[in-house]
């Protein structure tokens, strides 16, 4: 299989087929982001002949293992959904004729790469399998979007997957807890709920920033042009989204980077949620937290 540097995928993507079609981000342009800084490329397309050699692979190593198939293939990379449709398409052809026991296809996206395609490219990509996609929006704090450099703006997040939900393409959201700086949290994460409420993620998974030196978000920290904040105050703020929430939708924090891990169904677990919340700040060691957050490794 063909594999190129860490790769990256969502804790409820863990029994997917991983398959590489794309390397590195073609925005690489995130304040805060380092995930792709091993690759000595900004972005790059796995050929067609790379992916359908690893589907032959993936289908005589699923004959020797009976009984065994994968329902769903994930394609990793930062954006694959950056690919034009016709791509898409292609790579969607192989997967079914190799593994066809696979009947949806995920990756992630950038809301960017949303607007690149028609509707109707949008409903031709669903009929061939692609739904789940996972979407860093990060946040609904349009203040924040633009310091970060994340290149859309809230309402373009509403409008993208609109155009998505339309299309029938179920999406998932990474809400990234602190992006707004210290004082900002609780309003970042209303503005956040604010545009959840208005579109319909399946699932809302909060990931706690952590800051890395080879980041240029650690450089305007070491200017004094932003600040973290505290991380009971990062707990404060995931409060205020859940509690904001008026949609059905699974929340979740169960990355490397939460501490804690959180779990449940909106707006049946609304309450334990936020009585799993009110403890954790209550009682948790900021000192603790603290040493979490510098100790970890990587994502």
């Amino acid at each position: 299989m063909h594999y190129t540097g860490t790769i990256w995928r969502p804790p409820y993507e863990a029994s997917s087929l991983l398959l590489e079609v794309t390397a590195g981000c073609t925005h690489h342009n995130c304040k805060f982001c380092t995930l792709y800084n091993d690759l000595p490329f900004k972005f790059r397309m796995s050929p067609l002949e790379d992916i359908e050699n690893d589907l032959q692979e993936t289908a005589q190593t699923l004959k020797r293992w009976s009984g065994f198939h994968f329902n769903r293939a994930f394609l990793t990379g930062a954006n694959p959904f950056v690919l034009k449709q016709e791509r898409l398409m292609a790579i969607a052809g192989l997967i079914h004729k190799y593994t066809p026991s696979v009947k949806t296809i995920g990756c992630f996206a950038r809301i960017t790469d949303i607007t690149l395609k028609t509707d109707e490219e949008l409903a031709l990509l669903h009929q061939t399998g692609f739904d789940g996609l996972t979407i860093g929006i990060e946040t609904g704090d349009d203040e924040a979007l633009r310091f970060m450099n994340k290149g859309y703006t809230a309402t373009d997040i509403v409008t993208q997957c609109s155009r998505l939900d339309r299309a029938g393409i179920h999406n998932s959201f990474f809400y990234l807890v602190s992006i707004s700086g210290v004082g900002r949290g609780e309003i970042g994460a209303k503005l956040t709920a604010d545009i959840c409420n208005q579109i319909h993620p399946t699932l809302i998974g909060a990931n706690m920033l952590t800051i890395y030196p080879d980041s240029e978000l650690y450089q305007e920290i070491q200017r004094g042009t932003w600040a973290e904040e505290s991380e009971i105050e990062k707990y404060k703020e995931i409060r205020v989204l859940v509690d904001q929430l008026t949609i059905p939708t699974t929340f979740a924090a169960l990355g490397a980077s939460n501490a804690f891990q959180l779990y449940g169904e909106l707006p049946k677990d609304k309450g334990e949620l936020l009585k799993t919340l009110d403890t954790i700040i209550q009682t948790a060691s900021e000192e603790q937290l603290r040493q979490y957050r510098t100790t970890l490794p990587h994502l």
